[in-house]
């Protein structure tokens, strides 16, 4: 049984607010009891306004190393690349940027390549923020063909490539991601969504557990931490 606490905000402000103070406390934490912290950070268009406010608080950025949950193989400056995103939000305030995306007509080999990546880095993260799509997916573990790759990877697999089937018609192209044991790994896993229909999709992922048709509902249902969920109606 997935053991999740839900909290719930109808002002967007509210929310950016509350899942800002939550992670620098994690970041602040983390520094005070081992020197350095390593948070996973996702994409889209839900994290921006988290992320303005993280990026003005005055926390120990200069020993933190943010890497993305997940990234599509595109160059650094396209507008799809999640650690575009990330530098443009975190580099001024001096923390460390790690990408793990390079561009490999071969997915695999791209999925080996950030999988090694991560190896040279303290592991595990304090703190791995995942989102959620609307097919119910969540960094880039998708239903399709590499489903059962990201899921079933051993603890030691970081990061895999994967080829969403269909791709998404918002950003047509492979990704790498990380694993569930690497995302089940953390010392947190926080989840962020918006909108009620969200919710809805999020709460039969919980109920469904292990036989879930959702790749987030497979994914939790092997935590062993319990899962804070910050919820925005709008």
């Amino acid at each position: 049984m997935i053991e999740a606490e839900w909290w719930e905000y109808d002002d967007p402000a509210a929310f950016a607010e509350a899942v800002a103070g939550d992670v620098g406390f994690i970041v602040e934490s983390a520094v005070e009891a081992r020197g350095q912290s390593l948070i996973a950070l996702p994409g889209g268009s839900t994290p921006r306004p988290v992320f303005a406010r993280l990026a003005e608080a005055r926390l120990p950025w200069k020993k933190t190393t943010i890497i993305p949950t997940d990234d599509r193989l595109v160059e650094v400056q396209s507008e799809l690349s999640n650690v575009r995103l990330l530098a443009e939000s975190f580099l001024s305030t001096g923390a460390r940027v790690f990408p793990v995306a390079t561009i490999n007509p071969d997915v695999k080999l791209a999925g080996n390549a950030a999988d090694a990546r991560l190896q040279d880095l303290s592991w595990p993260p304090d703190l791995v923020w995942l989102g959620m799509g609307e097919d119910g997916h969540t960094a880039s573990i998708f239903a399709g063909p590499d489903l059962d790759e990201a899921l079933q990877a051993p603890k030691s697999r970081r990061m895999v490539g994967v080829r969403p089937d269909p791709l998404p018609a918002e950003a047509p192209v492979p990704r790498v991601t990380l694993t569930r044991a690497a995302i089940l790994s953390a010392r947190t896993i926080l989840v962020t969504i918006a909108g009620e229909k969200k919710k809805a999709l999020l709460e039969q992922a919980i109920a469904d557990g292990a036989g879930s048709r959702l790749p987030i509902g497979r994914v939790l249902a092997e935590a062993e931490q319990p899962i804070d969920i910050h919820w925005c109606r709008a």
